[in-house]
C-alpha cells in the first residue's frame, strides 16, 4: 500500500540501481559519455599536433559554440588573448576563413551548423601550402567531429529508450517520480531534484517525493517560487545564483536547513499541452547547468509526461474503485439500518420501499414498536444526499431509537433530535420529519409533521386529508416547539406518505410529478394491496421522470386500513 492507501502494481525496486535497464543508462551517463568526453579531448589533442607540424604554425586554439555563444576549449603554443567578437564574426554569414596571413580561423561544421572553431597563430605570413594544409585539416576535424557527435546522439537515443521503458515499468506514482528524479539527476549531474505536480483546484503546486529531500512533502501556492513561474508561463528558468533571482523562494531552504545554488526548472507538459508539473534540479555538482542538461532532459520530456499522466489516471482509478467499495459497504451497513421489512399488523396493512440516488442516501424510514398497541412510525429527510446525508440519517437513527426506550411522549422525542441535531454543528444538516404514533386499539394516528412534505390521507369517500400539524425543520432552531396532530382512522383509508424525491420528480420539461397526481393514484389503485400500491407508485415515478436523472432519494410508504 502506498501513504495514501492504494494498493501498489508490481513494478520495479524502489532501488532502480539494482535494475539492468537502469543500470543501462547510468552506465552511459557516466561511462559512455566520459568516454565520448575523453573522445574529444583526444580529437583536440591531435588536432594540436597536426597543426604544430605545419610550418610557420605557433599556436593552436579550439572554440566550442553552444548555443551561438564561443567558448574557449583548449588551446597550445604561443597565442594572443582570446577575442570573442573576432570568433562570433567568423562564425556569421559564409564563415569561410580567416583573411590575415598571421591569424587564419576555420570553421568546424557539423551536419551543416557550425559546432567550433580553430584558432591558428603564426609569427610570421603563412603561405599558400600552409593555409591549404589548415583548411584541409579543418575538413578533417569536421569529419571526425561528426562521427563522434553522431556516435554521441546514438548512445543518447539508446539512453532515451532505455528510460522509456524504465518510465513504463511502473504505474505508482510515488514510485515514477523517484525514478523521474533519478535520470534527471544523473543525466545532469544535480545534487538534488524535486518533480512539483500541478493542482488546479487549489491553485498550488506540491511534491509527492523529492530526491535527496528525505521524501519530505512541499507544497506552495502556485504564484510563489521558481516551479510555480515555470508552472504558470509554461517556460524552462535556469538559475546560476538563485538568491539573486526575486522567483526564487528561500523559504524551503531554510525548512530544510540546505542552500540552493544554482537551479534548472522544467515545465512537464501533457500530450495536449496542458502543464502537469515541474521538474525541478538544484546545485549541479560541477559548475552551473547548461542548455545541453536542458536539451538532454527535454529529450524525455515527452515520455515523462506521458508516464506522469498514466499514473495519475491509474491512481485516480485506484481510489475510484476503492470509494466504490467503500460505498458498497456503507449500502449494506445502511441497508441493515432499516427495518428488513414492515410489521404485521392486525387491522392493517403497510408497505414501504427506499430508492437512493446515489449508493447511499439521506432519507429514513423506520418502525419502532412501542408497545403491544402502538408502532411508532418515522419518515425523514436528510438534508442533501450521498454519504455525509447517510451518515447524519445513522446519527438520527440511533438517537431515535434510544429516545423511544426511554421518553414517552411524541413532542419530547421531536424536541430531543431537535437539541441534538443543533448541538452538533460540525454535521450541521437540517432534517424533515414526519413522526406518528399508530394507537392499534382506538384507530388513531398521533403525529408530528417537523417541516416535511405532508402525508395525505385517502378516505373511503375520496376525501383527502394532508397531515400537516406539527412545526419547523428539526436543527433549524435550538429553542423549537412542535405540536401534535390527531387523526381517526376507518376502514378503507389509505395513508400515503413519502419525502419529496416522490412528488418533486420532474420531467424533460421540468414539470413536477407532484402530490395531485399521486393522490389520483392512490385512490384509483385503492383496492389493491398495500404492496402494489408501492410498486406502482415507484413505476409511475419512474415513467414519469424518464429521461431525467434521479436526483433525489426516493420513500415511499403506504398504510390501509383493513
Amino acid at each position: 500500500m502506498d501513504a495514501n492507501g492504494l494498493a501498489r502494481e508490481p513494478s520495479i525496486s524502489s532501488e532502480p540501481g539494482d535494475n539492468r535497464d537502469y543500470a543501462k543508462i547510468c552506465q552511459f551517463d557516466a561511462a559512455a559519455a566520459g568516454q565520448i568526453h575523453m573522445e574529444f579531448r583526444e580529437l583536440a589533442h591531435q588536432i594540436f599536433e597536426v597543426a604544430a607540424a605545419i610550418p610557420g604554425v605557433a599556436g593552436v586554439r579550439l572554440w566550442q559554440i553552444a548555443d551561438g555563444e564561443p567558448t574557449v576549449w583548449q588551446e597550445s603554443g604561443i597565442l594572443p588573448l582570446p577575442d570573442k567578437i573576432a570568433i562570433e564574426g567568423a562564425t556569421s554569414a559564409h564563415a569561410s576563413a580567416g583573411t590575415e596571413v598571421y591569424h587564419w580561423v576555420c570553421p568546424v561544421k557539423c551536419s551543416g551548423d557550425i559546432v567550433g572553431v580553430l584558432e591558428f597563430c603564426s609569427p610570421e605570413p603563412m603561405g599558400k601550402d600552409a593555409r591549404n594544409s589548415l583548411e584541409n585539416l579543418a575538413r578533417v576535424a569536421s569529419a571526425a567531429w561528426n562521427n563522434t557527435i553522431h556516435r554521441q546522439v546514438a548512445e543518447e537515443l539508446s539512453a532515451i529508450v532505455l528510460a522509456t521503458k524504465l518510465l513504463n515499468s511502473t504505474l505508482d506514482l510515488g514510485e515514477l517520480i523517484k525514478i523521474i528524479l533519478q535520470l534527471a539527476t544523473r543525466l545532469t549531474g544535480a545534487e538534488r531534484g524535486t518533480v512539483f505536480l500541478v493542482n488546479r483546484e487549489q491553485n498550488e503546486i506540491w511534491s509527492l517525493v523529492g530526491l535527496g529531500l528525505e521524501e519530505q512533502e512541499i507544497r506552495l501556492p502556485i504564484d510563489r517560487g521558481v516551479a510555480g513561474w515555470v508552472a504558470r508561463h509554461a517556460e524552462s528558468v535556469r538559475l546560476e545564483n538563485v538568491y539573486a533571482d526575486p522567483r526564487f523562494e528561500p523559504t524551503v531552504d531554510r525548512r530544510l536547513a540546505y542552500r540552493t545554488r544554482n537551479l534548472l526548472g522544467l515545465p512537464i507538459r501533457s500530450k495536449d499541452g496542458e502543464i502537469l508539473g515541474v521538474l525541478e534540479l538544484i546545485n549541479r555538482k560541477e559548475g552551473s547547468f547548461s542548455a545541453v542538461d536542458e536539451d538532454s532532459l527535454n529529450h524525455l520530456s515527452d515520455h515523462v509526461a506521458l508516464a506522469l499522466e498514466n499514473a495519475r489516471l491509474y491512481r485516480e482509478l485506484l481510489a475510484k474503485q476503492r470509494m466504490e467499495r467503500d460505498l458498497e459497504v456503507a449500502r449494506n451497513v445502511q441497508r441493515g439500518l432499516l427495518p428488513e421489512r414492515p410489521p404485521d399488523l392486525a387491522g392493517f396493512e403497510i408497505s414501504v420501499a427506499y430508492k437512493p440516488s446515489q449508493m447511499v442516501g439521506g432519507d429514513y424510514y423506520d418502525f419502532v414498536p412501542l408497545n403491544p398497541r402502538a408502532l411508532l412510525i418515522v419518515i425523514a429527510d436528510v438534508e442533501g444526499k450521498g454519504l455525509a446525508s447517510a451518515l447524519m440519517m445513522a446519527n438520527l437513527q440511533a438517537t431515535l431509537h434510544t429516545l423511544t426506550v426511554h421518553v414517552h411522549p411524541l413532542e419530547q422525542i421531536v424536541k430531543s433530535v431537535n437539541d441534538m441535531i443543533f448541538s452538533d454543528r460540525r454535521r450541521a444538516r437540517l432534517v424533515s420529519m414526519f413522526v406518528a404514533i399508530l394507537d392499534q386499539q382506538h384507530r388513531a394516528l398521533h403525529y408530528i409533521n417537523a417541516g416535511h412534505v405532508p402525508p395525505a390521507l385517502i378516505r373511503v369517500d375520496g376525501e383527502t386529508v394532508e397531515l400537516r400539524n406539527g412545526g419547523t425543520l428539526v436543527g433549524a432552531f435550538p429553542d423549537a416547539t412542535f405540536t401534535r396532530g390527531y387523526i381517526e382512522l376507518s376502514e378503507g383509508d389509505v395513508l400515503a406518505g413519502y419525502t419529496d424525491g416522490i412528488t418533486e420528480a420532474m420531467d424533460a420539461e421540468g414539470n413536477q410529478y407532484g402530490l395531485e397526481r399521486l393522490v389520483n393514484m392512490v385512490r384509483r389503485e385503492r383496492t389493491a394491496s398495500a404492496e402494489r400500491i408501492v410498486e406502482t407508485a415507484l413505476a409511475e415515478v419512474e415513467s414519469f421522470s424518464r429521461g431525467s436523472p434521479l436526483d433525489d432519494d426516493r420513500v415511499i410508504f403506504i398504510l390501509k386500513v383493513l
